[in-house]
């Protein structure tokens, strides 16, 4: 689990074939302090796992899966990408509650400057844009940010001096693509709405959520 906060930019050194997937060694541009084998790892919004980790430097698989549905694939030695460890208990959620899962891959239509902020407008797939809300959270290459405005198969965001320069989106041009991933809480309320939820007892929300189980459990 990732909050969308980016620890700062890396590097990909190499890329391999692995298994039908690749591997890719890769450098973080900044201190990792007491990593452990295995740990979870944020690579432009991905969650994968690293393993050989000697200082900075450490290894990733990526799987077919993963190539398929975000933009690693396209990455090529000397990329640089942005990075995130996983979440502690203890740490502050500055961003949102981000999970490294992907769930498409969108298009830059616009980039414009706006005093000392950049707009940003992207499009996203019509079966992904219902969960893009104004004023909602939004991954965009695993960096949380708020939706200013959305549409029908398009959304905007406003990005920071601070964020622009701390991470990968400062080198985004028009029709560039990045890695999205929607709030994961409209997802599972949507499932729940639809009825396809259940409780312990395999009853309860089998029937969905709506006025009557609201009203039966005291919300009204």
């Amino acid at each position: 689990m990732f909050t969308g906060i980016v620890a700062g930019i890396g590097r990909l050194l190499a890329r391999h074939s692995a298994g039908g997937g690749m591997a890719f060694d890769l450098e973080a541009g900044f201190e990792l302090n007491n990593p452990v084998e295995g740990e979870s790892i944020a690579i432009n919004g991905v969650c994968l796992t690293a393993y050989h980790i000697q200082g900075p430097k450490f290894t990733v698989d990526v799987s077919p899966e993963s190539l398929s549905r975000t933009t690693l694939g396209a990455l090529s030695v000397g990329s640089l990408v942005n990075m995130e460890r996983a979440l502690q208990l203890s740490d502050r959620l500055g961003g949102h509650i981000v999970s490294g899962h992907v769930d498409c891959v969108a298009m830059v239509r616009e980039r414009q400057a706006k005093g000392n902020f950049t707009l940003f407008s992207f499009s996203v797939p019509p079966a992904l844009s219902r969960y893009v809300i104004e004023k909602g959270s939004i991954a965009i290459d695993g960096v949380s940010l708020t939706v200013n405005s959305c549409s029908n198969q398009t959304f905007e965001v406003s990005i920071i001096p601070h964020t622009l320069q701390g991470t990968t989106l400062g080198l985004l041009k028009r029709g560039g693509k990045v890695n999205i991933e929607v709030d994961i809480i409209g997802k599972y309320v949507e499932r729940l709405l639809a009825g396809k939820g259940s409780d312990a007892t395999g009853e309860g929300l089998a029937k969905g959520i709506n006025s009557a189980f609201l009203a039966e459990n005291g919300f009204f």
